[in-house]
């Protein structure tokens, strides 16, 4: 059988880290690799680029893709499906691809198994104050200490967990929370309570979450419509010594005003993204010590990326035999997903 036409479109490096050597032997045999097995499309202006466009039936897309707008589908005629082997398509899939009738796929699933896991780690070790413990077991140099007093407050039995946002990780950490002695509140505007209810959880207004729970994490997609969504009312409510989790996106949170409670003390953070993303060297977030900070990790990273490489290829293989992608991405709601 004539394998299609492929090509890889993402930025350069990231090729050879998603796909090792077992994961391209299995991308050759499922495609034709263009013109060039070893040319990855990071841009498609060059006279190169729209030779192989010219010939394509699917794209396998990664994180720094080009734009797939009306001029580009132009040069490439023949292409039929998008396969993303990361998260969200928004940076690079236009309602051009729509229009043609491209059939799209997206590794999104496969990326919110980490931040998941990242998260109910971060959750469990918030409630049982591992940082400030830490830091005070550093300063006492093992000296007696009573430790059931200093940590009257720690554990993670009967804790109120707050999830904003019945995104795929939010559901995901919903889920994943399942097995613990916790109450779980979910709020989302687009969500049930009978569905919130069949995930484990219990769909309350934002107000109410932010008011009534020790730790708080954030999983709403990043729209024009939810910049800020965690505000400076929504924080001041929170009660004292209550956590907020980020793993989404730093516009999300307006993070002046988070700045001012977490330099106060009131509050502690796991930040994993933050605006801007790179902070400046002198951002009070590198040495608060209620605060752990990370630099956007944990989305897959190292071996995790062969999951979503996996998956990729997976959907890859179901196309090329005709068989509907398991996780495809719809139409009408590409552009609200994380």
């Amino acid at each position: 059988m004539t394998r299609p036409v492929a090509a890889l479109a993402m930025r350069s490096g990231i090729a050879p880290v998603l796909f090792d050597a077992e994961a391209g032997q299995r991308l050759s045999r499922l495609v034709e690799l263009g013109h060039d097995p070893e040319l990855v499309l990071d841009e498609f202006d060059s006279p190169r680029a729209r030779a192989v466009l010219a010939d394509v039936e699917v794209l396998v897309t990664g994180w720094g893709c080009p734009r797939l707008d009306e001029e580009l589908l132009r040069h490439a005629p023949r292409l039929r499906a998008v396969v993303h082997t990361a998260g969200t398509v928004k940076n690079h899939v236009t309602d051009a691809c729509w229009r043609r009738g491209l059939q799209i796929t997206s590794a999104a699933g496969a990326n919110a198994v980490p931040v998941a896991e990242y998260t109910l780690a971060a959750i469990l070790f918030a409630n049982k104050q591992v940082l400030t413990t830490r830091d005070g077991y550093r300063r006492s140099r093992g000296r007696s200490t009573d430790w059931h007093a200093r940590l009257a407050g720690a554990g993670n039995y009967r804790r109120r967990i707050g999830v904003v946002g019945a995104s795929r990780i939010g559901r995901r950490v919903v889920e994943l929370l399942g097995p613990f002695d916790l109450e779980v509140l979910l709020s989302d505007p687009f969500l049930a309570p009978e569905e919130a209810a069949r995930l484990g959880a219990r769909l309350v207004p934002l107000p109410e979450l932010f008011r009534g729970c020790d730790v708080v994490s954030v999983h709403a997609p990043w729209l024009p419509s939810t910049e800020g969504l965690v505000s400076r009312s929504l924080l001041a409510s929170m009660p004292d010594g209550a956590t907020l989790i980020n793993t989404a996106r730093g516009a999300l949170v307006d993070q002046p005003a988070l700045e001012r409670e977490l330099v106060s003390g009131r509050l502690n953070a796991v930040l994993d993204v933050t605006t801007p993303e790179l902070l400046p060297p002198s951002s009070p977030l590198y040495d608060l010590p209620n605060v752990l900070l990370t630099p956007h990790i944990a989305g897959s990273m190292g071996g995790e990326l062969r999951r979503m490489a996996d998956f990729a290829l997976d959907e890859l293989e179901r196309w090329t035999r005709g068989v509907p992608f398991v996780d495809p991405v719809h139409p009408d709601t590409w552009d609200r997903t994380a």
